[in-house]
């Protein structure tokens, strides 16, 4: 499909320059631009595993923290 992309003239060049390095056309860089686009706009969010720090008790069952000592075991 054929479509008509207005860009400024600094931005065509730099795209015009960046497919002569890599010894390619400008419709190819436009093409791998766009797909990268799409497929980083499509992707599922990596989900990471937290570790949450354990904190002991000098009596098991209760846990009296002020908010000072809860910043540092965060830290």
């Amino acid at each position: 499909m054929r479509t008509t992309l207005d860009l400024p003239d600094a931005t065509f060049r730099q795209l015009k320059s960046l497919a002569a390095r890599r010894g390619t056309t400008l419709k190819q860089v436009l093409r791998s631009a766009v797909e990268k686009e799409i497929v980083a706009a499509t992707a599922k969010p990596v989900r990471r595993r937290i570790t949450v720090p354990v904190l002991k008790s000098k009596q098991p069952g209760s846990l009296n923290l002020t908010n000072a000592e809860i910043d540092d075991f965060l830290a």
